[in-house]
């Protein structure tokens, strides 16, 4: 079996979930992580593979089939994922809804100089939530979409959190409305605005002497993020956070009503849904499978950066054809 060669460039929760999905795969081999840390300061599982400082990632430019990217999308993907695409085939999580365009302008053109294929915003959503409303579309053409999140923790959203002066730690939790969610699968096709399809609740750690009614504000008023939701903040300690929020869980409902029928006289609801344990590690399973798909893409010389709804379904799969045929077909 010739097997994938992947780095993981990230030791957080999101790098150590794909470093447990590679173990998972028979076909896929970790070849390095990448820190910008102190190497030596880093421990992995998988024994015999080196954790290597970040300013010599280079030297493994063709030692790796596809490079994961795991970092923040605040500020870490917008400036790594097209300066490494220069470099590897590479996937990142990149999740900021409203600068997907912009972020797959700047990572195409990267990978596209050097022959490079890479995938942004794979995960669930963007990702597989992606997908089925692109399927719950095209089935349903006279429909309406809606998208729920939670109840769970949003790594994005927390990190963003994270990165504002004075913030120690912090963890968001996205809630869908109930009466929303209701609404929806009643077939009422309601129009809902932001602030009446979520809630948002954040816990910040603050460092001591911290400005509270400043880190209030900015989380209530970052554009993206939290300005269009209502948001509240509760300032707890460290030792609240890792006793009552040390999880991840999270998951989520893709809902699509739909209209059929000369007259439009039936009524249909497709409904994909997630329930995650741990948002790292099932994000992690998605991007493994991802580079799986750009390393064979890119040995098809297809190049450029791509999406989710770019990749045929096939790609992704470590089985054959035969086998996908005979056994979920």
């Amino acid at each position: 079996m010739t097997k994938t060669r992947v780095g993981i460039l990230g030791y957080g929760n999101l790098g150590k979930g794909v470093e447990c999905a590679i173990k998972q795969n028979e076909d896929m081999q970790l070849v390095a992580v990448f820190t910008r840390r102190d190497p030596k300061t880093v421990k992995i599982l998988t024994s015999g593979v080196p954790v290597v400082h970040i300013d010599n990632i280079e030297k493994y430019a063709k030692k790796i089939d596809a490079l994961i990217i795991c970092g923040g999308s605040a500020t870490d993907l917008p400036v790594i994922t097209p300066k490494m695409a220069a470099l590897f085939n590479v996937v990142d999580s990149f999740d900021t809804h409203a600068k997907i365009p912009e972020h797959f302008k700047k990572v195409d053109s990267a990978a596209k100089k050097s022959n490079h294929t890479a995938l942004i915003s794979a995960g669930w959503d963007p990702g597989m939530f992606s997908l089925n409303r692109l399927y719950s579309n095209i089935i349903l053409v006279n429909g309406q979409d809606y998208t729920f999140w939670g109840k769970g923790v949003s790594q994005g959203h927390s990190d963003a959190v994270r990165r504002i002066e004075g913030v120690v730690d912090a963890r968001q939790y996205t809630i869908p409305v109930p009466a929303a969610v209701e609404k929806v699968r009643a077939g009422k096709n309601p129009k809902l605005t932001t602030k009446q399809k979520h809630t948002r609740e954040v816990f910040v750690v603050a460092a001591e002497g911290a400005d509270k009614k400043r880190i209030e504000k900015e989380i209530k008023t970052m554009p993206n993020y939290f300005a269009d939701y209502t948001t509240t903040v509760h300032f707890i300690t460290q030792a609240e956070m890792n006793k009552n929020h040390k999880g991840l869980p999270h998951g989520g409902m893709v809902i699509r009503t739909g209209k059929t029928g000369w007259k439009e006289e039936n009524t249909h609801t497709i409904e994909y849904s997630l329930k995650l344990d741990s948002n790292p590690e099932f994000t992690s399973c998605v991007l493994v499978a991802c580079a799986r798909a750009i390393a064979r893409m890119n040995k098809a010389k297809d190049y450029g950066c791509k999406t989710l709804f770019d990749v045929p379904p096939a790609m992704l799969s470590a089985m054959s054809p035969e086998d996908m045929r005979a056994h979920l077909l």
